[in-house]
């Protein structure tokens, strides 16, 4: 069980980029979703033990990580956002290499279990290619074999699939799966279409704290019957703007389709009642901080 409790982060300037954080996590996937600078990252290297918060706590399974930092690395398997690789070493060196950096133990040797470990994330075939002729899937799935060495209790991806093609995407997100069936995984990300596929939770951030704590179901339940959808041409865009909640304007066929929160009053002409989505709920509450209920 992982226990975040009333966490302060404050950089100099002074920034804020954690107010007050509390929440409760325990085996599966857990997702973290928020806009870039709403305070994802900075809760992530607090959690992993690498950032010490200006007050708060942290427990893994009772222990304190702020107090001791290693009781929570020897159980952690950590891919930041922005991971480094040297691209001349083949994978499997690279692999070996991270390895030894981490000091992993490994009683059949390292080499036997960067093997392993390759295997798992499906890149035996090209254990021997030199990574910076990897794609950027087959480079974040590099990262996730050094995270899963020594079989940790907790995994922490941040942005995974930023930048990733659908295939990839798809092929990541079976991955992560599968890793949440026996312990807990934190997916930090900003992307809508992560959380909806593999969390059965997530805590959404804006500035710094958290806005809900929801499953992806009840966070569009809770929009039933005030989003509305219809055809807007350019020149009435801008006012359907001005005068509603708009979560998504995209253009569809040379035609804007937008879609429309109307908690009360009765909607744009035209406008039809259709499904909320999770992104309706993400982008209503990451706008302006406040609870989907409030928004309501």
């Amino acid at each position: 069980m992982l226990e975040v409790n009333n966490l302060v982060k404050v950089y100099p300037g002074p920034v804020a980029a954690l107010q007050g954080v509390s929440i409760s996590v325990s085996k599966g996937m857990f997702g973290l979703l928020g806009p870039n600078g709403a305070g994802k990252t900075t809760l992530m290297r607090i959690v992993a033990g690498l950032l010490e918060p200006t007050s708060g706590t942290v427990r893994f399974d009772g222990e304190d990580v702020v107090e001791d930092p290693r009781r929570i690395r020897r159980k952690l398997g950590y891919l930041p956002q922005d991971f480094g690789f040297y691209p001349h070493l083949s994978g499997q060196a690279m692999l070996r290499f991270l390895l030894r950096l981490k000091g992993v133990e490994a009683p059949q040797g390292v080499d036997k279990l960067a093997a392993e470990l390759l295997e798992r994330v499906n890149l035996a075939y090209a254990a021997k290619r030199k990574v910076k002729g990897y794609s950027g899937g087959m480079r974040q799935r590099l990262g996730i074999a050094q995270a899963l060495a020594g079989d940790p209790r907790i995994v922490i991806v941040d942005e995974p699939t930023a930048g990733l093609d659908p295939e990839e995407r798809i092929r990541f997100y079976r991955l992560l799966a599968e890793l949440a069936e026996d312990r807990t995984v934190l997916l930090s990300t900003h992307i809508v279409e992560d959380i909806s596929v593999l969390c059965p939770r997530v805590a959404i951030m804006h500035d710094g704290r958290f806005v809900a704590d929801t499953t992806p179901k009840e966070a569009r339940s809770r929009l039933a019957g005030t989003i509305f959808e219809g055809a807007v041409d350019a020149d009435g865009l801008a006012e359907t703007t001005r005068r509603f909640q708009v979560t998504q304007a995209v253009l569809v066929e040379g035609h804007n389709r937008v879609r429309v929160h109307v908690p009360e009053g009765p909607p744009p002409e035209r406008f039809a009642p259709v499904e909320p989505t999770l992104e309706d709920a993400y982008l209503l509450l990451a706008r302006d901080g406040t609870s989907a209920a409030d928004a309501e």
